[in-house]
Formats: C-alpha cells, sequence, structure tokens
C-alpha cells in the first residue's frame, strides 16, 4: 500500500481559505501532502509577500488592478512555495542522521510498515560504519517532498467586470485560479471541489501540463472530489472525452467534515467505498477508452495501459483503527485528516484565542449552520469572533458585512449585478422584502433569521492566519471545525499528530466516542430532522419522495455495516452493534409527514 514516492498514506486536506494556506511549507520537507485553497488571491497575495519577506525573497506587489491579476498572484504565490520548499528538502537530505535533525524527524514520522522505515530502523542497529553510510547515502536519496496541492471550489466561479463590462469566461475566477495554477512550476494535483463546472472543466484543455507528455507522466494532476460514484464516473467521462485523465477520486463525508456541507440521499461512506472498491476497474478501463480516443484525436501519445488513478476519502477519521480499516478494507491510496490538524499549530493557522475555543468546545458548540452566504449548510463556531462580531452587528441595528472581497457574490434578487447574501446591501433589501411579505410571524422570524445568519466567510476565514502572521491584529477571525474536533483537547505538535494517525499514541481525550460510521449516521438523521421540521413550516426543504429515500438509503447503509462489523471491529462489536440497532429504531420512528414521533 506504501510507496517509496508517497511515503505517508494520510494527507491534510483544504480548510478554510486560511487554515492550510501555507502548510505545505510546513510539512512537505516530512513528504506529507497537503492542499491550499486558491479562493482568495488577497491573501494569497499577502502571504507571499511575508513568507518574501521572511526568507528573503525578493518581493514585487501584484496590484489588484493588474491585468489578469488573480492568475499572476497564484502563480507567483504557487512558484515561492516550490523554491522555498526546494531548499527545505535539500536541507534535510544534507542533514546528519542524529537526534532532532530534519533528516531524523522525516524518517521517524513514517508509518512503522514503510519500507523506508524499515531500512532507517536497519540502518541505526547497523554496526558496520561503511555499510552504515551506504544506507544513510541510499535514504537521503529516497527523501522526496509532500505535493503542493491545490482546491478550486468549482462553483465559486464568479464573473468580473472592467469598467462595467463583463470580462470573458477565462477572467471568471474559478478560471483565472486554473490558470494561475496550470502556469505555475508546480508538478501536483488539482482538486476540484462543490460540483461539475463544463465551463472550468473545457478551460483545462488550455494548458498543455494536464496532458501527458511523451513518456506519459503528467506534470499536473486532476483529482475530483465526489460524493458517490456516479459522480465520478459522470465527471470523469466528461474530462476523459476531453483528454483529461481524472488521477484520483476522493470521497468526503458530506455531513461528516468540515467546511461546507454537501448533503447527499443518505448515502453512507462504507457502501460508497465498497462500490467505488467493486467497480474501480470498469471505471478505469471505460474511461481510459474515451481517453485513449481523445488524445488519438489531437495527436496526443496514449499508451494502452490506462494511468494510475488513486481512490482516497476523508471526513470524520479520529483514530488509527478507524484510519486503517478504510485502507485495508477499501484499497484506498490516502485517508484525509483535516480537523484534528486544526490544533496542530506547527501545520495550520489558527489564531490563539480560537486555538482556546476549539479546545473547550463541546458537542452543540460545532454545529451545522445556515451561515454561508452560497446556501449551503456550513459548520461553524458558535463563539468565533467571526460570530460574536455578526451578533454584535445585529444588536447595533446594521446587520451584514462591507463586502470587502467578493468571491461569493452570486445573489441577483435585487440588483444586476451579483451580491453577497452576507453584505449589508443584500441583508437590508431582504429584511425590506420580508417585512411587506404579510407571512405568519412564525415563518417570517425564522426567515429573517436565516438572512442574519448569513456571515462574511471569504474575508473571515482568513482571519486566523492574519492573526498569526501580525498581518492585521484587527481580523474577527472565522473557522469550520468538523464535529470531530471535540474528540481533541489539547495543542499537538506535528510529530505527536502523525503518531497518533499511525497507532503509536492516543491523542483522544474520549476513548469510547462513537466510531466514524456511527457519528455519519447520526449527523444524517439530525439533518433530516431538521429538514422535515422546515417542511412543517412551509420552509425550503427537499421533497417527500426525497426524504423518504434518505430513510431507505440510511436504513440500508446499517444492514451493510452490520454484514462488516465483525471484520471492522476486533473489538467492541457489540456495542458497534447495539449502536445500529439503535439509530435504526430512530429511523424507523421518524414520520415525514408530521416530524419526528
Amino acid at each position: 500500500m506504501y510507496q517509496i514516492n508517497n511515503p505517508h498514506s494520510f494527507y491534510i486536506p483544504v480548510m478554510g481559505t486560511g487554515f492550510t494556506i501555507d502548510t505545505p511549507l510546513f510539512v512537505a520537507k516530512y513528504g506529507i501532502s497537503s492542499v491550499v485553497s486558491l479562493v482568495d488571491d488577497v491573501l494569497i497575495e499577502q502571504m507571499r509577500k511575508y513568507w518574501s519577506e521572511k526568507f528573503g525573497e525578493s518581493y514585487a506587489p501584484i496590484s489588484c488592478r493588474e491585468e489578469d491579476a488573480r492568475a499572476k498572484r497564484i502563480t507567483a504565490y504557487l512558484n515561492l512555495l516550490q523554491k522555498l520548499i526546494d531548499k527545505q528538502i535539500a536541507e534535510v537530505k544534507a542533514a546528519t542522521f542524529e537526534p532532532g535533525s530534519e533528516i531524523t524527524r522525516y524518517f521517524e514520522m513514517l508509518p512503522e510498515e514503510h519500507q523506508l522505515k524499515k531500512k532507517y530502523e536497519k540502518m541505526l542497529e547497523e554496526k558496520n560504519s561503511a555499510e552504515k553510510i551506504r544506507l544513510q547515502e541510499e535514504l537521503r536519496k529516497s527523501i522526496t517532498a509532500g505535493k503542493i496541492d491545490v482546491n478550486i471550489m468549482t462553483k465559486l466561479d464568479k464573473e468580473n467586470y472592467y469598467n462595467g463590462a463583463a470580462l470573458p469566461y477565462e477572467f471568471c475566477d474559478a478560471a483565472a485560479a486554473l490558470r494561475g495554477y496550470a502556469n505555475s512550476d508546480v508538478g501536483s494535483t488539482i482538486i476540484f471541489s462543490a460540483g461539475f463546472n463544463p465551463h472550468l472543466y473545457g478551460y483545462i484543455t488550455k494548458f498543455a501540463d494536464f496532458f501527458p507528455d511523451e513518456n506519459s507522466e503528467i506534470k499536473k494532476k486532476v483529482c475530483l472530489k465526489v460524493s458517490d460514484y456516479r459522480s465520478a464516473e459522470i465527471q470523469g467521462k466528461y474530462l476523459a472525452k476531453r483528454g483529461i485523465w481524472v488521477s484520483e477520486y476522493r470521497i468526503e463525508s458530506p455531513l461528516n467534515c468540515g467546511g461546507h456541507a454537501f448533503v447527499n440521499d443518505g448515502q453512507l461512506m462504507g457502501p460508497i467505498l465498497a462500490e467505488f472498491k467493486k467497480r474501480k476497474d470498469d471505471l478505469v478501463e471505460t474511461l481510459h477508452g474515451f481517453y485513449k480516443k481523445a488524445l488519438d484525436s489531437i495527436k496526443k501519445f496514449c499508451g494502452d495501459m490506462p494511468q494510475n488513478v488513486r481512490i482516497t476519502a476523508q471526513g470524520g477519521v479520529g483514530t488509527n483503527a478507524e484510519h486503517d480499516f478504510l485502507i485495508k478494507h477499501y484499497g484506498l491510496d490516502g485517508v484525509g485528516w483535516g480537523t484534528p490538524f486544526l490544533l496542530v499549530p506547527e501545520a495550520t493557522n489558527v489564531d490563539d484565542l480560537t486555538l482556546s475555543k476549539l479546545i473547550q468546545a463541546e458537542d452543540g458548540d460545532v454545529y451545522l449552520s445556515s451561515s454561508s452566504p452560497l446556501g449551503i449548510p456550513f459548520w461553524n463556531l458558535r463563539n468565533s469572533a467571526s460570530e460574536e462580531a455578526r451578533r454584535e452587528r445585529i444588536k447595533n441595528g446594521v446587520p451584514g458585512s462591507f463586502c470587502a472581497k467578493g468571491f461569493v457574490r452570486a445573489n441577483k434578487e435585487f440588483t444586476k449585478k451579483a451580491i453577497c447574501r452576507a453584505s449589508r446591501e443584500y441583508q437590508a433589501l431582504k429584511l425590506k422584502e420580508l417585512e411587506q411579505s404579510n407571512l405568519p410571524p412564525e415563518k417570517l422570524a425564522i426567515l429573517k433569521e436565516d438572512v442574519l445568519l448569513k456571515s462574511c466567510i471569504c474575508d473571515d476565514l482568513s482571519g486566523g492566519v492574519l492573526l498569526r502572521r501580525d498581518i492585521d491584529a484587527k481580523a474577527r477571525p472565522a473557522i469550520c471545525p468538523g464535529p470531530n474536533i471535540i474528540n481533541f483537547k489539547k495543542i499537538a505538535t506535528l510529530k505527536e499528530m502523525i503518531s497518533h494517525i499511525y497507532g503509536r499514541c492516543s491523542l483522544l481525550v474520549d476513548n469510547d466516542r462513537p466510531h466514524v460510521f456511527i457519528r455519519e449516521i447520526q449527523l444524517q438523521i439530525n439533518h433530516l430532522l431538521s429538514e422535515i421540521k422546515n417542511t412543517s413550516l412551509g420552509l425550503p426543504a427537499r421533497s417527500q419522495q426525497k426524504l423518504a429515500e434518505v430513510k431507505i438509503n440510511l436504513n440500508s447503509g446499517i444492514e451493510y455495516y452490520k454484514t462488516i462489523a465483525k471484520e471492522l471491529l476486533k473489538e467492541h462489536q457489540e456495542k458497534f452493534l447495539q449502536a445500529l440497532q439503535e439509530i435504526h429504531g430512530e429511523i424507523d420512528k421518524i414520520c415525514l409527514e408530521h416530524g419526528a414521533s
């Protein structure tokens, strides 16, 4: 399962816009891959300035008024990260094998079963000095950097204007971010999340690095974050027909994750992964046929053997047992660990005050909110500085935020040019409309509350790093941890968190926490009940037919988990099965027409 060029079985997913914006600088030198968000080019430019000055690199500002500024900023920042990490890797390779050195840390952090870890331990035990030196040189040559992967939310593809006129598609936000990555020196993977964007997927074909070279190597690979097999098949086929190979499918739990929660119809992680395992070979073979035909048509070489395809997953994993089971049972190539890393200051950007709030958070403090202006459920911390500021503005009679960055301007209810639902302009217009609507008081109150809940996440999600790097002392950070955060109650070092992942220690405050699969079902039930309540109030919700489908899929998933319980759990099987039985009873009691009985 472990490969020389992929030393770790975990990766750090994208978190918000700022939490992992510079994470590669801290983890890539240890062979750990992480994901940088390309949403906020304003923040990206601030970080380029910060790190250029920190490391004595030349810095020439790229003004927002420059032509193609967004793409240029992204290219320049990624090139800086690559340059700095290349220097770090050279330093690691040159270090001596002694306690506390960077090269020693590199190998100590590897999983026990990795062949490089075994070679490292053999070197330590070797008594013959010549052989010891030979092994050390082999180890030096084997060192590889973790990847600087990047993420684009495909739906954040806002149209942009110049002198009042709409610019061509390539200057839309997602397209410009893609171009910024494509023009960079980085060889890694771009992750597309938040759904299918045919315009963006067509635009990929403009850049040579996404196509194979004469050796069938692809410098810049494509990963799709998907919710199920069908989505992978549809999007993979669309890209393959255009000569673009999807090198990785990343399955994320729809609810047991941080940030935005892209709710599905009750399909659970286990059955979804089982389908990928069962049908992966068919998927690869089918897509390769379309891919080869497309490359042949544009005179590009394509071998008869399909390119490699990775299957990875993320969402709510909290123990080594869960991590290992996902890899070994479903044949995964990696598991994402996001939320726990928010408590690792060596790796992510959370300001001190927010860190203390995360550590103290209990069940209910981290909740699935309506805060996102995108209208998608969003994990939030009730007492974050951003939430406190939002409530203070409402108290002072000025709800809404000043829209400084505008990355989620997508609403045209009241204006010709899209505005953000978290902005003061939108909230004033919407509240006025609601006051004139003659709605029943209870429904009016709920709709007004939904308007007022919207927060300026595109600005506030950068607050943590701005405070940590002393860039903006007035920042009021938002944070979007997954519910898994309540199981971790202390700040950890990078080495401690990696040891936790690989089972060398435990950082859990409560080893009796629900299994990741159980927790996901509980979250699905909670969301189903919330939607039923909305239905009873005449508020937006999925149809009765869809909600019935959710119940069916949840029960089907529970039956699947019963069949694999023996393999899933060597210990605590009885507890797991009892939890499934209790949850099954909860689902049966849910009445879709009249709420929960």
